[in-house]
């Protein structure tokens, strides 16, 4: 078994080196298995370019990809085209889960052959979840309240930026999913687990919030409001079908 972890990243010379640097140290500590770190940049205007050039030289491990559209959607897509490892997920460069819990996929991955997806969830009772600003926290809480009224989702979290499956089931989602570019696309990856009945783990993580992110949420929150309409109406089709 192997690994392939997809970082998307978009002008993100503040926090790439050491997302990278602390996942290629953990992975040679702990690991038991060969992983490869893929750096999917969706059209940086900054020095990410050329960190992830020197970091690529530096880690024989990391490989850049340059991602001619924005989005995280897009770059997940692009990552799971380009995968060769048994096992394809993807974390937030910040690291806001904490990296531990990757080991702790790797090791259920390896012995539990039943669990095809794993989900990170800030909002189990399990989950230990610091620093999260009141209004974000509402935006979050108020979106899997709509998620689980419209699709009936089982899951407790849809976007904690921690999400690992097997390549396989990888490939069916991406062919089974829309064409979203933002944020939205992983929110109906997992649902369409959910619908197509993949075995997903929704897994407690640690998460901490990072201050300095470049997601705008605002803009976030209208995206996912489209796009609930528009796979609510995607959804009702099929069912006639």
């Amino acid at each position: 078994m192997d690994i392939t972890i997809l970082f998307p990243v978009l002008d993100e010379r503040l926090r790439l080196r050491k997302g990278i640097e602390t996942t290629v140290k953990y992975l040679r500590k702990n690991s038991t298995i060969p992983y490869h770190l893929m750096i999917l940049d969706n059209g940086s205007t900054d020095e990410t370019p050329e960190i992830a050039a020197r970091l690529c030289e530096e880690y024989e491990e990391v490989e850049y990809v340059r991602v001619n559209q924005k989005g995280v959607g897009v770059a997940f897509r692009k990552g799971i085209e380009l995968n060769r490892s048994e096992i394809v997920g993807y974390m937030d460069i910040d690291l806001s889960t904490n990296i531990k819990h990757l080991g702790e996929a790797i090791h259920i991955f390896a012995s539990c052959p039943e669990i095809e997806y794993i989900n990170g969830t800030r909002f189990s009772k399990k989950s230990d979840t610091k620093g999260r600003k009141w209004y974000r926290k509402i935006t979050s809480q108020g979106l899997l309240i709509l998620l689980k009224a419209a699709f009936g989702m089982r899951c407790t979290d849809a976007v904690c930026g921690f999400t690992f499956l097997r390549n396989d089931v990888a490939k069916r989602l991406v062919e089974a999913s829309g064409n979203d570019n933002g944020w939205f696309y992983t929110i109906e990856f997992l649902l369409r687990a959910e619908r197509m009945g993949i075995r997903i783990m929704d897994m407690p993580v640690e998460w901490q919030e990072d201050y300095n992110t470049t997601v705008k949420v605002w803009k976030t929150v209208k995206n996912y409001l489209v796009q609930i309409y528009r796979l609510k109406k995607e959804f009702r089709r099929e069912r006639k079908l």
